[in-house]
Order: structure tokens, then C-alpha cells, then sequence
């Protein structure tokens, strides 16, 4: 569908907040979860009506957070009462979960409600490195999570893991690759420990040990397999629908506290904290995008995916520096689309395209 548009529901709440996490998320605010709900079905009911979205135009959903699996099933009813009509038929529904919160129990309330991929935040197979990154789990929960989502039901499911840590070495690395593809996954997410400003790590950055022999072995092994890079940090046998959507700028619903959206050229942003959310769940910050902020964002998030830039789109100066780009072999050109063969140069090749 040429207008399909995405849409992202942000949970905040998590059981623990660990020791990498930039994201607005909320350990101690639990006993806001049913009004927080009640207060994003409002937002997504204004919503749908306010970007005027089709019916069954939606065709992804992504639950991310914080820890969605820390909110019980039932509360998301509202949210997806509001959503019948509007999803497309054949919509993929990613909700995230960590091992310790995604019980059976959870996992099949989750896929009464629609829900048909789930994305599990495994971060690392040794308990070492997991008390580290401040995970609440064990290497040990991560393995019956996997095992219960597939006994639910789901054909669906993603795992992340975490590496360039202190901790690893390039024989732990491939130990963490190996050990996921023993399970019934068919997606993997492999990212590099960034150190983030206002997270427990911000003082500590020798928690961080840069290797490129690290990144090199994650991608032989997954592609050796048959896995395709579709992105710098995205692996799979089966693509996530909503990440590829980001990646060829769909227009995409923000919904909740700490979530952003963009219809068309415009950003906006609710409000962050969750209180003043659910007190103001209609309020938003706007940001009008020029088409310059739009091409070079749609050159930076091409080229760090198996989605490309489309050549036409490129300014005469941007398509100069793509052809000399391609005439070293630092480019692939072919119908009519610029390709980056080496995901990890993504943002020196996109930067020196925009200029």
C-alpha cells in the first residue's frame, strides 16, 4: 500500500532502569499504568481523525518502550478498541518484552489482542555482562521467554543483543550469535554499547571497548547463515515491516509519552513526562521539516539500509558526489537507486553526499 502510514505506542514504565538507557522511561511510577492507558487511547482517537488516516491504512504497529510486558494485557483493550477498522488486514504487530515480565500469561493476552511478532530484550547470554548493563534478568530467563512466546503461538521473534562492552571479547561474541541462532528466532538486533548523556554509564566510559573485529564477526556469521543485513544493526530471515518503513520515510503516528511522529513534513512530539501526558494527552510540540531536513534525512536513513536513495531525489551536487562515490566501488548504483555496500561507513558516505 503506497499510503500506508506506521504507528509507534510508547510504554514508559520498566522494572529496572538499566545502566545504558536514555530512553524516557520510569521505574517508579507504576501506579499510573491504567490512567496512562486510558489517556493514549484518547491521543490515538484525536489522532486518527487529526492526520485524517484511512481506514485499514495502518499497516505496522510497534509497542516499544520502557517495558511494555511490564502492563498487563488488559490494559491495552481501550488502545486497540480505538484501533479496530484502522489497522490493514495483514498488519504486522511487534510488542517488545524482557524475559522476566513476558510470561505465558502475558504473551497469550498479547496475542488475543492482535499481537504477532514479539521482540524479546535479551541484551546478553552471560550474567556477567547483564549485571554490567544493569539487566534484571538471567541468561538462563532469556531462553524460557524465547521457548514460551514460540509455545504461544508466535512464528514471529526477535531478539537484541548488546556488544563492545568491557566484558566481550571476539570468542564471547561469537559464542552470543551462536547460542541466538539456536533459537526459534528470525530476527536479531546486534548493537554496539553507546554511552549515552544522564545514563549511570556517562562516567564510566571504560565500560566501552570500540572493535571493529567485534561488528566484522556479528555480520560473517549472520550472513554466512543466510540472514540479511538490512540495516547497520538489524539482521533477519524475516524483516521487521515497521523498521523498513522508518528506513523508506513513511509517514508514522507517535503515540505517548516520550514518542515522536512525522506526517508528512511535519514532527511533533507529546509530552514527555508521563504525568503531564496524561493531564494533557492531546498537547503536542510541532516541527515543520524543510525539504532539505527531508531529503538528507532520507539520504542518512537509505544508506544505512538495504533501502538506498533514489537517485532522482539527489541534488546535482549530491548526485556529482554519488557518482564519483560509486566510480570507487563505495557505491552500488543499479535501477536507478544508489546502494551502500558497507553499512558501517553509512553516515561518512551519507554526510559526504549532503555535504
Amino acid at each position: 500500500m503506497r499510503n500506508e502510514t506506521l504507528l509507534y505506542l510508547h510504554i514508559p514504565f520498566c522494572d529496572s532502569k538499566c545502566h545504558y538507557c536514555s530512553f524516557n522511561s520510569y521505574v517508579e511510577k507504576f501506579e499510573l499504568k491504567e490512567s496512562y492507558m486510558e489517556a493514549v487511547a484518547k491521543q490515538l482517537r484525536n489522532d486518527l481523525c487529526e492526520f485524517d488516516i484511512q481506514k485499514g491504512s495502518l499497516t505496522t504497529l510497534f509497542i516499544g518502550g520502557g517495558t511494555p510486558s511490564t502492563v498487563k494485557p488488559e490494559l491495552y483493550k481501550p488502545f486497540f478498541r480505538v484501533l479496530e477498522g484502522y489497522l490493514h488486514e495483514d498488519a504486522e504487530i511487534t510488542s517488545e518484552a524482557n524475559p522476566n515480565s513476558a510470561t505465558k500469561k502475558w504473551l497469550k493476552g498479547m496475542r488475543d489482542l492482535g499481537v504477532n511478532r514479539i521482540s524479546i530484550g535479551v541484551q546478553s547470554f552471560f550474567d556477567d555482562k547483564l549485571r554490567l548493563l544493569g539487566r534484571s534478568h538471567r541468561a538462563d530467563d532469556t531462553v524460557e521467554a524465547i521457548e514460551r512466546a514460540r509455545e504461544t503461538g508466535f512464528e514471529h521473534i526477535s531478539l537484541d543483543l548488546i556488544y563492545a562492552t568491557a566484558l566481550d571479547t571476539v570468542e564471547r561474541v561469537k559464542y552470543e550469535i551462536e547460542r541466538a541462532l539456536k533459537l526459534p528466532i528470525d530476527h536479531l538486533s546486534a548493537y554496539e554499547l553507546t554511552i549515552e548523556e544522564g545514563t549511570p554509564f556517562q562516567n564510566r566510559p571504560e565500560v566501552r571497548v570500540e572493535s571493529i573485529e567485534q561488528a566484522k564477526v556479528v555480520r560473517e556469521i549472520l550472513v554466512s547463515r543466510g540472514w540479511d543485513e538490512y540495516e547497520v544493526s538489524n539482521f533477519a530471515l524475516s524483516p521487521c515491516r515497521h523498521n523498513l518503513g522508518y528506513w523508506e520515510y513513511r509517514p508514522y503516528l507517535g503515540i505517548g509519552s516520550g514518542a515522536v511522529g512525522r506526517i508528512r513534513n511535519m514532527r511533533y512530539s507529546p509530552h514527555r513526562e508521563p504525568e503531564l501526558y496524561i493531564d494533557e494527552p492531546l498537547f503536542k510540540e510541532y516541527e515543520a521539516l524543510t525539504e532539505d531536513q527531508m531529503l538528507q534525512e532520507r539520504i542518512l536513513l537509505g544508506l544505512r539500509s538495504s533501502i538506498g536513495v533514489e537517485k532522482r531525489l539527489l541534488e546535482k551536487r549530491m548526485a556529482e558526489r554519488a557518482e564519483l562515490l560509486e566510480s570507487e566501488g563505495r557505491l552500488l548504483y543499479r535501477e536507478g537507486r544508489y546502494f551502500n555496500p558497507d553499512f558501517l561507513l553509512s553516515d561518512e558516505i551519507a554526510l559526504f553526499i549532503i555535504g
